[in-house]
């Protein structure tokens, strides 16, 4: 039940000496302030370590070939193959629980010599030919136009899609894109669609000096017949690829007549295995922070259970006239323990709104130098906001415990004989 009385008693007790409260108070502050910071920073640093994955589907996992380093049926040791457009089909049809299974070829480089020419301008870009379902494996931004379709790859169309960076390197300003011609590599392709990258990969300027072409046009303009180059592979949700990718290796040896106990022959990088380990260090920077972030704030909390021992110390004359009055112990006891619950949770609050603060500030900073490597949007959820407020709630019970309990132990003849 309300008590005005008792509010008041709390309040005159918690006024009797500011600057005593105030420093006390400064503990949990401080605490709860290094706590969601911590947090707050670590977010930081896996958003930023995050977005180097970009968009592309994490659940994926690139495979190439290389040299064999076992000899096997006949074949030696050393030997380089290719995949086909054939295993594409049996990966698809052979192993459970593919999502996607994109082949794809690549032609010159971002930092190469010049491959590409419209008019007098040329530029160096890489070349990708891909299937229409990569764009769901690496999202883009298509800002005009389209994106290849399957018609494309039925009928060999000799069409393209261009980065923003194609379309600053060769087109004027405001010139009109769509419908224009480019030779790259002395072959035409009309511009059917431009785009950006949704998240880049760690070097944005490559990613959107890309062009990408009809797989099965790129085969056939650059004579690679049914060679793949690589292939980007997606399990299905709730399906890890790390689970499948053995099987795949299994398959390919046996479509190439590669040793199976030959691990050099495919190469691969994991996407979803990377990104768990990503995930799984910042679970314990996580653990970290919280741990961190408690043991400052338990000093704080000591201090304030060490100034209301004082507090009841001093007020011993005080509590032996309310209980010799009649007050019971439990009412001696949660007065105290009210007085530490709301030192404690007034100074956590005020320690929360001043990290929030922080927080707001480091994001309009970088929000104005632009984005900083390994580190983006540091911030904290609501959930961490609740948990702070059931820490702060359970540390002021435990922080008026002892000194609540130590004032109900008194005699009322003894507390009164105190001078």
């Amino acid at each position: 039940m309300f008590s005005r009385d008792r509010w008041e008693e709390i309040l005159e007790a918690l006024n009797a000496n500011k600057f005593r409260t105030f420093l006390t108070a400064f503990g949990v502050f401080w605490g709860i302030t290094i706590l969601v910071l911590l947090l707050a920073l670590t977010n930081g640093l896996k958003n930023g370590v995050t977005a180097d994955f970009g968009d592309f589907a994490t659940n994926s996992m690139f495979m190439w070939t290389q040299g064999t380093s076992k000899p096997y049926k006949g074949l030696p040791k050393g030997r380089y193959f290719n995949y086909k457009i054939g295993d594409v089909a049996a990966i698809k049809s052979q192993i459970p629980n593919l999502k996607y299974v994109s082949p794809r070829n690549q032609l010159g480089g971002f930092r190469g010599a010049n491959n590409v020419i419209r008019g007098t301008k040329t530029g160096a870009f890489e070349i990708y030919g891909d299937y229409p379902e990569f764009i769901k494996q690496q999202p883009l931004d298509i800002l005009q136009g389209r994106f290849i379709s399957y018609s494309d790859i039925e009928a060999k169309r000799k069409i393209c899609v261009i980065g923003t960076g194609v379309v600053k390197g060769l087109y004027d300003k405001n010139e009109d894109v769509l419908g224009t011609y480019i030779k790259v590599n002395g072959v035409n392709f009309l511009v059917v669609g431009t785009f950006k990258m949704s998240n880049s990969q760690g070097d944005s300027e490559q990613d959107a000096s890309t062009i990408y072409i009809p797989f099965t046009t790129f085969s056939q303009a650059f004579n690679r017949g049914e060679n793949v180059g690589w292939m980007a592979i997606t399990a299905n949700d709730g399906t890890s690829i790390t689970t499948l990718k053995q099987q795949v290796f299994d398959l390919m040896k046996s479509r190439h007549k590669v040793h199976p106990e030959d691990d050099r022959a495919i190469g691969h990088f994991d996407l979803s295995e990377q990104f768990e380990r990503v995930n799984g260090l910042f679970s314990i920077l996580t653990i970290v922070g919280y741990f961190v972030g408690a043991l400052v704030l338990m000093s704080g909390i000591i201090g304030i259970s060490n100034i209301m021992l004082i507090v009841v110390k001093e007020r011993t004359k005080e509590i032996g006239v309310r209980r010799a009055l009649g007050a019971s112990p439990w009412t001696i006891k949660s007065q105290i323990l009210q007085e530490s619950l709301i030192l404690t949770i007034l100074s956590g609050m005020v320690g929360i709104s001043f990290a929030a603060l922080v927080i707001w500030v480091m994001n309009t900073i970088l929000d104005n130098v632009g984005p900083v490597q390994n580190f983006a949007n540091p911030s904290v959820s609501m959930q961490v906001v609740f948990t702070a407020l059931i820490i702060l709630v359970v540390s002021g019970l435990l922080a008026g415990l002892i000194p609540a309990n130590s004032a109900t132990k008194m005699k009322p003849v003894d507390a009164l004989r105190i001078e």
